[in-house]
């Protein structure tokens, strides 16, 4: 992989006949009492921190059967400090028009309200397909805000394939449905998931290390230490919405436990 572009807000990687580009929506502070140990308890060390600040990643695609996917779109006007989507989409010399299918990791906030523009337009005007498993459509379809997209909604089974070269893989624990994306160019493997680590430079560490808001934290915890032995092992490239960025990097065992080295560093 040659990563050819690395900005504050873009990076952007080639690989085989693919491209792929780590956008920035920007971030969002959260107390750092969400961070759990074992016991379901506030991690100690952490406290301390006050807030960790959590990136908001989107990713998108060029290649074979892929133009015009987005994986995520950030949280729009959902939080003051979100919404530079656009002119992250810029920055890389890409249209949000030219977005046809959005394809989403889960139904939360923060990776679904990026489909509308501070005054309640469409911010990705030719989305022709809304993907995302079918465990997540119930939720997405309760947000009333939503609802001009609810009819381009597909939902996803595991294993569904998008293209030839990208598919589904089930990443549960974080939220129901909650899945990835799986990309292989021939030349590299790519998996971008939504919601596995949220403060990496301790999660990474301690994969143990959950997060108040996952659903079955025993399960995210075996989820998130499945994606970093295999990516270490395989030499994946994982793609991350809440990784710090450029949102994309590769996965070094270390002892019991990791190590995140971003690309493009």
């Amino acid at each position: 992989m040659i990563s050819t572009s690395h900005s504050s807000d873009v990076l952007e990687c080639r690989s085989g006949n693919f491209r792929v580009w780590s956008l920035c929506d920007g971030y969002l502070d959260m107390p750092a009492g969400l961070l759990r140990d074992l016991e379901n308890s506030p991690v100690p060390s952490a406290a301390a921190a006050a807030r960790f600040r959590l990136s908001v990643n989107c990713f998108a695609l060029e290649g074979p059967a892929v133009d015009g996917v987005l994986i995520d779109c950030g949280g729009g006007s959902w939080a003051p400090t979100l919404g530079r989507l656009a002119q992250s989409l810029k920055a890389a010399g890409l249209s949000p028009s030219a977005i046809r299918v959005l394809a989403l990791t889960h139904a939360h906030q923060d990776h679904t309200h990026g489909l509308l523009t501070p005054d309640g337009q469409a911010a990705l005007p030719n989305l022709s397909a809304i993907m995302l498993p079918a465990e997540a459509v119930e939720s997405f379809r309760s947000e009333r805000r939503l609802a001009p997209f609810h009819h381009l909604v597909r939902p996803l089974q595991n294993g569904d394939r998008l293209a030839k070269h990208l598919k589904t893989v089930a990443l549960p624990g974080h939220a129901n449905g909650h899945c990835g994306y799986a990309l292989d160019t021939e030349e590299d493997l790519f998996l971008f998931f939504g919601d596995i680590v949220h403060v990496p430079a301790l999660q990474f560490a301690n994969p143990t290390l959950s997060w108040g808001y996952d659903e079955n934290q025993a399960t995210a915890r075996a989820t998130r230490f499945g994606v970093f032995d295999e990516a270490a092992r395989n030499g994946t490239w994982i793609a991350g919405a809440h990784l710090d960025r450029p949102g994309i990097g590769r996965v070094i065992s270390r002892g019991e436990g990791f190590h995140f080295e971003p690309a493009g560093g």
